[in-house]
């Protein structure tokens, strides 16, 4: 897929799995147990112990089954490196031009984490894709009706603050698809490898979702 097919795919998933483990031996499986659930897209985040090797090797076990992309980018060769290991999209807490950029030259697209109605807005015109806004507890789904209202050209992903059943209330307030990480990935479950429980919260996240876009 290219840039703009795999931008048009997450807001249709409507939802990116954010995994950030120290327990790589167990990814594989979260990652199969989530999948099964229904979410697709999955983000490594480079805070991962090996995330490149993680990221090489889901890409090469389950490419076509899921979207895998890369989180907590926070340089040109750390995308690079995570592009070549088979990351299809490029997550980031921050906002650095220079990232969209490069990461554009492969076709590829960039979330860069905003915060600022200013600084999201200086996004876009760089050329971001999907603007994460990061810490989106701090400001709630308010801030995304007040932001989207004189700018709806905006595509808006919120990470922080989503829950299994509030996911919709996001995508309803104006958000096109939303991060999720602990809600999602239970830490009890994740420990005690219940990942019939794990697939059943990426049901409940699904059935959020889906009951707004319907």
């Amino acid at each position: 897929m290219n840039r703009s097919e795999i931008v048009k795919k997450i807001k249709e998933l409507g939802v990116i799995a954010v995994i950030r483990m120290s327990d790589t031996e167990k990814l594989k499986k979260v990652v199969e147990a989530i999948h099964k659930g229904g979410v697709s897209a999955i983000e490594i985040t480079m805070t991962t112990p090996n995330a490149l090797k993680v990221i090489e090797e889901l890409s090469k076990a389950m490419g076509d089954e899921i979207l895998i992309g890369v989180g907590s980018v926070l340089n040109i060769s750390t995308a690079i490196d995570a592009i070549n290991a088979g990351a299809k999209y490029v997550v980031s807490p921050i906002l650095k031009i220079e990232i969209i950029l490069e990461v554009h030259k492969y076709d590829l697209p960039v979330l860069p984490g905003c915060f600022s109605p200013t600084e999201i807005q200086l996004a876009y015109e760089k050329g971001a894709d999907i603007i994460k806004v990061f810490p989106a507890d701090v400001v709630g789904m308010q801030f995304f009706k007040a932001v989207k209202a004189p700018l709806p050209h905006l595509n808006l992903m919120p990470t922080g603050g989503v829950t299994l059943t509030n996911a919709g209330e996001w995508i309803k307030s104006g958000a096109c698809a939303v991060g999720v990480g602990s809600a999602l990935l239970g830490k009890k479950a994740i420990d005690e490898e219940n990942y019939f429980q794990l697939t059943e919260n990426a049901k409940t996240l699904i059935h959020s979702i889906n009951s707004i876009k319907n």
